[in-house]
């Protein structure tokens, strides 16, 4: 977890719906459910993301090292390790917000117009965690020119992580409940 909060998102401004949890059968229950689980293993991921950067600009940890610990985690790529983890990490959170703008939120706007400005807000915030995403690879690419300065990409990954968790927290509020009764696609339930 990051020392210094960097908020991204004013949580006044979040529009809320706060339909909260109506399915009580094992398949809506479980459409809820899905989205924490991915989300839950995003932050584990975010934390381990976290965790090897101080890591290696304490020199607590070498690149060899690092790299060993990265290829024991879910999301890991073949190059630097460092960077193949932002890398990997940064792909596996565009693809997910892209399945929501693209499937997800179609269809719960359709099934349910109380969620539209909620959804709406989401996608906003997805097109600022891309752009934070954006940060984090340019702050890899400078560490590349200077190994020795970790401040920009340590910078660059607590904003990701913050403003992830902030996103994510809001997600489930507003969504869970309307997962659970309407599921991710027409006639899942």
């Amino acid at each position: 977890m990051s020392t210094v909060e960097h908020s991204v998102f004013d949580e006044s401004a979040r529009p809320r719906a706060q339909l909260g949890v109506v399915a009580t059968d094992a398949i809506g229950l479980a459409a809820g459910q899905h989205l924490v689980q991915v989300h839950d293993h995003f932050r584990s991921e975010i934390a381990a993301l976290r965790d090897v950067v101080a890591q290696v600009r304490r020199g607590a940890l070498d690149v060899a090292a690092a790299r060993s610990t990265l290829n024991d985690m879910t999301l890991r790529a073949n190059t630097w390790a460092v960077g193949s983890m932002c890398q990997g990490y940064c792909h596996a959170i565009t693809q997910h917000h892209l399945m929501e703008d693209m499937a997800v939120f179609p269809h719960l706007s359709g099934a349910d117009q109380r969620l539209t400005a909620v959804l709406d807000r989401l996608s906003l915030e997805h097109v600022v965690i891309h752009d934070l995403i954006e940060a984090v690879d340019a702050a890899l690419v400078d560490l590349v020119r200077d190994p020795s300065d970790h401040a920009r990409l340590t910078l660059a990954v607590d904003r990701l992580g913050d403003a992830l968790l902030s996103h994510f927290d809001y997600e489930e509020a507003e969504l869970v409940g309307p997962l659970t009764r309407l599921g991710f696609y027409e006639g899942q339930l």
